[in-house]
Formats: C-alpha cells, structure tokens, sequence
C-alpha cells in the first residue's frame, strides 16, 4: 500500500501538441438586433404545463361561482402567472383566481356590478403597492392562524352551499341562508343530467388520487381535475345530453374596469376586503411554499414577502384593467408546481403563457365543459378548505372559539366582518388568558403541599403566586404544577427565589406541567446548602461534562462507572420528561426514518448533533471509515448490506447520506499501512476502502475538492473521495438500484471538518463525470433557503 499519493500538476506546457486539450470552440456571436432567447430548464417547462391543466378548468370554475364573465378566470389566471411570476417574490408560488376570494368577488358582483367590481380590483392593487413599498408584508402574518383558517373554512363553507344548487341543476340565491332555504325544494327536484355530470365529476376527483400500484403512480401525473372536467365533457358530449355549459363571449365584447359606481364608504370597504384576503392569502401561500422546498438538495432562496405584495398589487391592476377576477397565491398551484420539480419562476411565467393560448386557441373545446362538471368541482374545493387537521390544531392550541366564530360570521355576515370579529374574539381570548390566573394550594395524605397555577404567569399573578409559595412550611416537600404555555420574567424570578430558598432551608421542589411531567429543577449538592443549577443545553461545549459531578474524579479525567451511572439517571431526571410522549407514540407507530444516515464511529461525530435531528428521524449505520463494502464481497461484514436492504426495502427510507469527517483515523491507517503483516480484523475490513485510494491516485481523474479550495493534506484529499467512492458501492447493490431506477431515492455525500465545525454536501455534477471532478460544497451557517449550498 503506497504511503503517499503523487501530486497533480495542471503545468501542460512540456505535454506534446497531440496530448494537449483541444480549446474549446469559439461561441458564436448574437446579432446585437436579435432578442435574447432566455433559457428555460425542462423541469420548468413540465411543471407549467402541469400547473396550467389545473389552473384552466378551476379558473372557469371560480368565475362560474362568482357570478362574472368567464373569462374573467382565464384574464385573472394569465396575469398571475405572467406579472407575479415575472415580479413576485416567492418564485415558485403560483397566483390566480383564487378560491379564497369567491365570496368576497360575487358579493361585489351583486352590490356594485361586473365593471366596479373591476375598478374596485385596480384600487386594491394600488393599494397592495402601498403595503410593498411600506415594507410591512411580515406584519400580516402576526394574524392568528385560527382566524385565517376560520376565514378559509367559512368561504369554503358558503362555495360549497352555493354550488351544490348548480350541481343539482339548478342556480344559486345571494346569500348562505337562501341558499340552505331552497335547498329542501332543490334536493326535491333534480335535473337527472345534471346530477350525473357533476356525480361523475366528483368521483373522479376522489378517485383518481387514489389509484394503487405501478400504473396509479403513471397516471396520477395527469391532474385530476382535468379528468375529472375532461371525462364529464366528453360523456356529455358522447351521449348528447342538453344541460348549460361553458358560454365564452367573444373577446371583442368582453367587459373592462370602469369607474367605480356606488357609496364611497362601500367602495373603501370593498377596497380593504379585497386588500385584505388577498395579500393574507399570498402572504401565507409564501410562507407555505417555502416550506414545501425546505428539503430540496438545491436550495430555493426564502420568499420575500415584500417583493411578493408588490407583485400581487401589479397583477390585481393589470387583472382588473382587462376585466379580470382578483388575484392572490393559489395552494394547490403552488403545490403542484413544487411537486412537478419547477426550479424558477419561469413554471410559473410558462403557465400564464399557456392560459393566454387557450384563451385564444381553444374556444370551441372550452365550451363544450358543461357547468355542472365546473360547479362540482369548485364544491370540492370548497369541501376541502374546512380542513380537519386545522381543526384538530386549533383545538390542540385552545383557540377553537376564535374558529368557530370566525367561521360562522364568515357564512352570515361576510368576509371582512367575520375577520373583524374573529380579531376581536382572539384579542378577548389573549386578555382573558393573561388576566385570568388560578393559583390553588393543598397538602395531600403524604405532607406533600402541592401548589396548583392555571393559566398564565404574568406581573398581574405574582403577588398571589408569592402569598401562596410562602403558605408551604421550611423544609417541607412541594410540588409547583404549572398549566400555562407563557410565563414573564417577573413570574420566573419570583418562583425561582422562592425555589432557591425553600431548597437551602431544607426543602423539596418539583416542577412538572399539568401531565405530571417532571421538569428540569435546582438541586443541593453536598448537603452544604450551596445550590448547584444545571444549565445544560444540548451539546453542552466541554468535554465529558456532568451537570453532577462526583466529589472524587478518577485519574486521567475518563468516565468511571460512577458518572456513567450519574448521566444515566440526569437523563431520567431532566431529558425524559420532555421526550417521554414522542417516545411512546414512536414505540406505538413503529419507526418510519425518511433517510439512512451511513457515517463513521468516530466519537466526535454526534449525528443527531450535525443534522438537527430527533427519535425516528434517521436511520444511522457506523463502522470505522464510513465504509460500503461492494456486494458480492466475501466477509464477514454483511452487517452494512443488510441495513441497507432493511432501510431501503423494509423502511422505504427516501434518501441516502454517506459521511465522512476530518481527521479519520480509518484514512489515516489506509495511507500509512505498508502491504503486508498479520491481517488484523482492522487490517481486513480497511480492505474495502483501497478502492478509494486507487480513485485519488489515478491519474485520469481529477481530484475532488472542496468548497472551491483544494484539500488541505493528503488525508483530508483521502476523506473526501472516499465519501464519493463509497456512493459508487451503495449503487451496485441490488436494492439501491432498483430504488434508484424507480426514483424513490436519493444518494448524498457529506464531510463534516470537526475542527471548523462546519458541514459540506457534494455537489450533483459529481454524479456526472465533468472535467472540474467531485465538488463538495458548503453548508451555510444561515437557514438553508436563505442562502443557497
């Protein structure tokens, strides 16, 4: 085995004419007067053809539901994907006619008409404009979840009322109230054509996501809502039934913005309504879209939500100049869009391009859609936005009476009086939260005094909290149950005296929530009085630290028994607590890791520690130098095949890490070990990573860097392509391929420099054999969709 590597040289100037690199050939020049022609990626051009199937027939739908010109959903639908795409701040979401702004845009439609209700658009988008340059776009996200989520649930809830008169045939009344009153007489009467139609339709919808197997997974590609829309369409048409269908004025007679007609304070209020649901709803959709990258090797920068309301304001100008419906952030665009793999706010740009080409091209197929078909699937929609997990979550944070109400004033009263309302039910709830606190003291059959506080622990509760801490006797046990999710510094600082105290007189204190979960508390040590607090936060930066520490430390400093039996039981005392739950509902479901996290034993590679990960989330296998052995291999180390097999055919893990470090011993012993000797367990299994030592020497390849600088030394050059060596075993084994074939996994290199603390991720033109090699790159410090690896 070789004890050095030979060096590289990039010097070609001694190399003979025929062994140098051709140059590259000369580029030929644009004509200055040609327009430049921009670059689109094709997963780009996929997803907008794939966010545009959905947008056309719920663009259609939405301006059914709302009483306008249909296409008016197109107009809206084409300005959000052009204008918004073009310069919103959250690249990847998708805006449009939104489903959140039915009601409120055939309410505008009934009091002020089709041409105000345009002018009325144009002013919220100047409006919007305002916001953007303010720079106030965060502010809109200090609303409650519960309030915006109650607003969803009653648009979704006043959509579905509405559209089911159109499903069975017959037309929507102006209001909720009307529409449940007709509905007996509705239901009663059905138009049989109809009601197939839009029965059709919604099975579909149901269905088609939820097509098993290989073949479900090829045409779960195709949106449902197209074959949904698409299939009713053509049984209409096959069996010649005489329902209403799509009617598309010509273009030549389609309604513009006209001046605003009505009271100026119903015109304001329009203005603010409009303002309101839709910078609430792009601002969130942001939020959400931001989310849904988080977990993409290629980092999407974060939205900015300033540049975003700018970019809603321009659209809703543009959309309601050429008589178009308000635009806002659309959820299930942007979804589908991040799911089909877009990488620019070109997808989005594309897909208004394809809308503005239907509009125009396919008249003729458009109203062959009959409304029934539309109707139903806008009442999915509208079905779907009263979200049961929204209600479930509301529930769990104890704000279901600001839903409920804001709900309910949504159906009655409207949209901006219900959000005024449910503001004011949650501002009520936060005071009453703050002011109403319960502090109850009794002793049980044992002598322990138990000291009850419900609620919140704010100034207004010291004084009682103080009276009632000091009703314990000196030296007595107590048990302080808190139940409160917020607790100021006054509060904090008056039961941590009075804790303080009540230990060096002798005492017993135990803090545990309403669960009876213990937290984490002072303790005596030494029985000298003299309190000792653990302020221990994870990866607590000192070696072999001990929030308790024995009085005599063996030599060397190592562990004995002793403190390994002491950090056993701080465990139980201060860390079990808190993960008991998680940990009982992950022996409940079973462990469900996304990723296989392969890395060496080195004890300075806490895995948990680099990946801020928990219980459950990684599957971790470790061996000395992060090794894959190549199947087929005749070992006795089948131990890292099989955690592969199991993790990826039993746990259906999405994604494989392999990670190497710094300083690894395991490289070090492959560069200095000579050829020959006792075969050593060690020895036998460092066989597998010689490979790795053939790939740095050879001197056809290029040799892997690192954050755009060359290695440090010859090891850490040995770590680095060992990691990329390995990623070529974990490839021929059987189960990884297939996985890979089928795109159901992802491989990833990582190095981790211990000393720098620092993480970096091998680049995806190392899975391509380019002239610059393997490149690993850096993980910033900041999140990770502020700045790109």
């Amino acid at each position: 085995m070789p004890a050095c590597v030979p060096t590289r040289t990039d010097d070609s100037s001694h190399m003979p004419e025929e062994g140098r690199p051709h140059s590259p050939p000369e580029r030929r020049r644009r004509a200055p007067w040609l327009p430049r022609v921009p670059r689109v990626a094709g997963a780009d051009l996929s997803a907008s053809i794939a966010v545009f199937l959905i947008a056309l027939p719920l663009s259609l739908g939405i301006a059914l539901a709302t009483g306008a010109p249909l296409q008016a959903g197109l107009v809206a639908a084409a300005a959000g994907g052009l204008v918004v795409g073009r310069l919103g701040g959250a690249p990847l979401q998708v805006s449009g006619p939104a489903a959140g702004l039915t009601v409120v845009t055939a309410d505008l439609i009934l009091k002020f008409g089709w041409r105000t209700t345009c002018a009325i658009t144009v002013l919220a988008g100047l409006a919007q404009l305002g916001l953007g340059f303010l720079r106030v776009a965060r502010s809109a996200l200090a609303v409650s979840p519960a309030i915006v989520h109650g607003m969803l649930a009653g648009i979704g809830i006043t959509i579905a009322v509405a559209q089911l008169h159109i499903v069975l045939g017959g037309s929507p009344r102006s209001s909720v109230i009307a529409n449940v009153r007709e509905l007996p007489g509705q239901l009663a009467h059905p138009q049989v054509a109809a009601l197939s139609m839009s029965a059709l339709t919604l099975v579909l919808l149901l269905a088609w996501p939820r097509i098993p197997g290989r073949v479900g997974r090829a045409l779960r590609k195709v949106p449902a809502a197209l074959v949904a829309v698409t299939a009713a369409t053509t049984t209409a048409v096959a069996a010649g039934l005489t329902l209403p269908k799509v009617d598309l004025p010509s273009w030549r007679s389609h309604a513009l913005a006209g001046l605003p007609e009505g009271p100026a304070l119903g015109i304001t209020a329009a203005v603010l309504t409009v303002t309101l649901v839709c910078s609430v709803q792009s601002l969130l959709g942001a939020v959400a879209v931001d989310k849904l990258t988080a977990g993409r090797p290629t980092q999407q920068k974060r939205s900015d939500l300033d540049r975003e309301l700018l970019g809603q304001g321009a659209a809703n100008i543009v959309s309601g100049s050429l008589g178009g419906l308000p635009v806002a952030g659309v959820a299930v665009r942007s979804s589908a869009n991040v799911q089909a793999g877009a990488v620019s706010r070109n997808s989005t740009m594309l897909h208004g391009v394809w809308v503005v080409v239907a509009a125009l091209l396919m008249v003729p197929v458009l109203e062959l859609i009959p409304l029934a078909a539309l109707a139903a699937l806008v009442m999915a929609v509208g079905i779907q936005m009263v979200s049961l997990h929204h209600i479930r979550t509301v529930t769990r944070h104890r704000e279901v009476l600001v839903y409920a109400v804001t709900t309910l004033a949504v159906v009655v009263l409207g949209v901006l009086e219900g959000v005024l309302l449910g503001v004011a039910v949650a501002v009520g709830v936060a005071l009453h939260r703050l002011t109403r606190t319960r502090i109850t003291h009794d002793v049980d059959s044992a002598g322990v005094h138990h000291v009850r506080v419900r609620g919140q622990l704010t100034f207004l509760a010291v004084p009682r909290l103080s009276r009632t801490l000091h009703l314990v006797p000196q030296g007595a046990d107590a048990v302080v149950e808190l139940d409160g999710s917020f607790m100021d510094h006054a509060a904090y600082e008056s039961l941590h005296d009075w804790q303080s105290t009540h230990l060096a007189q002798g005492g017993s204190v135990e803090l545990t929530g309403r669960t009876g979960a213990r937290l984490a508390a002072p303790h005596v040590q030494g029985g000298t009085g003299e309190t000792s607090h653990c302020h221990c936060r994870p990866w607590t930066p000192w070696r072999n630290h001990h929030c308790e520490r024995p009085e005599s430390a063996p030599q060397g400093g190592r562990r004995s028994g002793h403190q390994l039996a002491s950090g056993i039981s701080s465990f139980q005392r201060n860390t079990a607590p808190l993960v008991r739950g998680e940990l009982a509902r992950l022996a409940r479901e079973g462990q469900q890791p996304s990723q296989l996290f392969l890395t060496c034993a080195d004890s300075r590679l806490v895995t948990s520690m680099i990946t801020s990960s928990g219980p459950g989330d990684l599957f971790v296998v470790r061996n000395v130098g992060n090794l894959v052995p190549p199947p087929g291999e005749e070992s006795a180390d089948d131990s890292v095949a099989a955690a592969i097999e199991y993790a990826v055919e039993v746990l259906q893990v999405r994604s494989i890490t392999v990670c190497g470090h710094s300083g690894c011993g395991a490289m070090q012993a492959l560069m200095n070990t000579e050829p020959g000797g006792a075969q050593t367990p060690l020895k036998r299994w460092l066989r597998h990573g010689l490979p790795s030592v053939e790939r740095m020497a050879a001197k056809d390849r290029p040799w892997t860097r690192i954050a755009g600088r060359a290695p440090a030394d010859a090891v850490e050059q040995l770590c680095l392509t060992n990691v990329v060596q390995q990623l070529e075993h974990l490839r021929a084994h059987d189960s990884v391929a297939r996985a890979l074939k089928e795109g159901a996994l992802e491989l990833h290199g990582m190095y981790f420099h211990v000393g720098e603390a620092q993480a970096y991720l091998l680049t995806e033109r190392a899975h391509h054999e380019e002239p610059d090699g393997e490149v690993f790159d850096r993980v910033a410090a900041t999140a990770l969709h502020d700045t790109p690896a």
